[in-house]
C-alpha cells in the first residue's frame, strides 16, 4: 500500500476540497492573468492551455521565466508572503484557469494535511526543475538549451506522457527562454528539422530523437 508521500498529487481532487473561494476563468490567447507589480492575492491552476510567465527589469529588459501547461499551478508566491507579483502571467493559447483566493488556499492546506503534503511535494519537484533550468542556462550551449526546452514543452519525461505536437510558440519567445537571439533559434530549428528531430510547418511536432542533442557531449 502506498504511503501519503508516495501518492501522486491529484490537482482535481485537491481543488474539490477548496469549495468556496475559487473561480473558473476563460482566457483568450494573449490575454493577461495578472501583471508584474499587482497585488498577489491568489493561486492559479491551469485546467487547459498554456501560460507564459515573463519578467521585466527596471531597465526594460525582458525574460521569459517559464511556459506552464495543463495541470500546473502558478502564483503560489502569495502563500509565502509575497505582497506583489514578481512576474506577469499571460495566456499563450486559449485557456481555462481556476483562480483560488489566498484565504481559500490557506484554509484547504491547513484543513487537508494529506493534500497539503502532496502539494508541497509537487512544488519541490517543480523547484528542482527550475534549478535544472538554471544549470542548463549556465553551462549548456544555446543549441542544447533549445533542444531541452522543446522536449520539456512536449512533456517528455513527465508522468502524463509526451505530447508530440506543441501549440504555436513564437521564435521570439523561444529565444527569450533559451537566452539567445531569434536568428540563432531559427538556425537551430531548421537544423533540427533537416535532421528529422522535429516537424515545423505551421505547428511544431517534437520527436524523441531530439534527445540525442541533449545527451551529446
Amino acid at each position: 500500500m502506498e504511503s501519503d508521500a508516495e501518492l501522486p498529487f491529484d490537482p482535481k481532487a485537491f481543488l474539490s476540497r477548496v469549495g468556496k473561494g475559487k473561480t473558473l476563468i476563460k482566457l483568450h490567447k494573449s490575454q493577461p492573468v495578472f501583471s508584474q507589480g499587482e497585488s498577489a492575492d491568489a493561486v492559479f491552476y491551469i485546467q487547459r492551455g498554456r501560460i507564459e510567465l515573463r519578467v521585466v527589469s527596471e531597465r526594460g529588459k525582458e525574460a521569459v521565466l517559464a511556459i506552464l501547461a495543463t495541470g500546473e499551478f502558478f502564483g503560489e508566491g502569495c502563500l509565502a508572503g509575497q505582497p506583489l507579483r514578481m512576474a506577469s502571467a499571460t495566456a499563450i493559447t486559449e485557456c481555462s484557469v481556476v483562480r483560488i483566493g489566498k484565504p481559500a488556499m490557506i484554509r484547504v492546506l491547513h484543513d487537508e494535511p494529506t493534500f497539503s503534503a502532496l502539494f508541497v511535494s509537487y512544488l519541490l519537484r517543480r523547484n528542482t526543475r527550475v534549478e535544472a533550468d538554471l544549470i542548463d542556462q549556465l553551462f549548456n550551449s544555446s543549441e542544447k538549451r533549445l533542444a531541452r526546452l522543446l522536449l520539456l514543452l512536449a512533456n517528455f519525461g513527465k508522468e502524463a506522457g509526451p505530447e508530440a505536437v506543441i501549440p504555436a510558440i513564437s521564435q521570439e519567445t523561444l529565444a527569450a527562454m533559451v537566452g539567445t537571439t531569434r536568428s540563432r533559434v531559427s538556425f537551430f530549428m531548421n537544423k533540427f528539422r533537416k535532421l528529422g528531430f522535429i516537424e515545423y510547418n505551421g505547428r511544431l511536432e517534437v520527436h524523441s530523437s531530439l534527445l540525442s542533442v541533449v545527451l551529446h557531449d
